[in-house]
């Protein structure tokens, strides 16, 4: 089996890759390098440009012509960065997926995993959401991510394409062997704000401390990438199965099935690093939500798969990462 990782050499993409590397799959790249590091390409038949280029997707496709599959990673996923760029962000993201989608139909490949977000849920409640739950994206990057599950649903009804839209909840940590990991080492997720006050020697801010949750912290369902990175493995290998041709898309969620709220997030860390860490309370942020964690019956029944990596691990290895990314740098 070949397969097709668009920005595999991002964060999540290089994860993906190295699974499937593992699992016996090989792969074939294409990343803009705007966010990705190259040496996470290397030897592994990276080809650096657009996914919209058409000329590039045709050599890509003309020299790999073998290629089974497409995970698609690819997009710009800063949240307030969309929101103060709404219009680049649904070039980037709906415009140039597009083109791409076309460029692979014409090619004739027709199984497409998206990699789509938990995002796209109402997320108000602090409570579980299965893949009915209420789709209500609270920012242009989500919105995308709904626009782009459209588009695969209608082609794929059209015959185009069979589809898997696998929801992420919320990726941390890095590659257990620290071959990858996030290009920035203290990201503005959680954790990495976690992490960047205790390098700064200051408090960590608790946002929010009236939520609907059982420690009044909001509540997200932290994902280690490892176990993120099976799930694609488990879908593009069970692809023909899940995605039939009387079912040709499908949408999955991917989580741990349990929800971390904030102040359990901190205390991860301090049980990771052995340290105490000060924090401060503060009121909500605009545009906050209490949070929802994942029902991921369906990923364990149609994939088999199922999270195994706690958030301690996710925090070490995180923390870990982060250490290497600065000799690397």
């Amino acid at each position: 089996m070949k397969v097709l990782i668009t920005g595999g050499a991002g964060y999540i993409g290089s994860t993906v890759a190295t699974a499937c590397v593992e699992a016996g799959i090989d792969i074939v790249l294409i990343d803009d390098l705007s966010t990705g590091r190259p040496a996470f390409g290397e030897g592994r038949n990276l080809y650096v440009g657009d996914i919209a280029d058409r000329e590039m997707l045709g050599r890509v496709v003309s020299e790999h012509p073998d290629i089974d599959a497409v995970i698609h990673c690819a997009a710009r996923i800063v949240v307030p960065e969309s929101v103060a760029d709404p219009l680049g962000y649904y070039d980037a993201n709906v415009g140039k997926t597009i083109v791409l989608l076309q460029g692979l139909r014409d090619a004739g490949i027709g199984r497409i995993v998206f990699s789509s977000s938990a995002a796209v849920y109402a997320g108000a409640s602090g409570a579980g959401v299965d893949e009915s739950g209420l789709i209500a994206p609270s920012s242009p990057y989500a919105a995308t991510k709904v626009m782009v599950e459209q588009i695969l649903h209608d082609a794929a009804a059209a015959g185009d394409f069979r589809a898997i839209a696998l929801r992420y909840f919320n990726p941390i940590g890095a590659d257990p062997q620290l071959r990858t990991g996030l290009q920035n080492p203290t990201p503005s997720h959680a954790l990495g704000m976690i992490m960047r006050a205790k390098a700064s020697g200051r408090p960590f801010s608790i946002t929010g401390t009236d939520w609907a949750t059982r420690d009044g912290s909001g509540l997200r369902d932290y994902i280690h990438v490892w176990d993120l990175a099976l799930a694609h493995v488990a879908a593009v290998q069970r692809f023909d199965e899940v995605a039939s041709d009387e079912a040709p898309y499908q949408v999955i969620n991917l989580g741990t099935g349990d929800g971390v709220t904030v102040r359990e997030l901190v205390a991860a860390f301090e049980r990771v690093t052995g340290e105490a860490l000060p924090v401060v309370e503060t009121a909500r942020r605009p545009g906050d939500q209490a949070g929802a964690y994942a029902i991921v019956d369906r990923a364990a029944s149609v994939l088999e798969w199922r999270a195994e990596r706690s958030v301690d691990d996710g925090v070490r290895d995180a923390l870990a990462w982060a250490d290497r990314l600065r000799t690397l740098d």
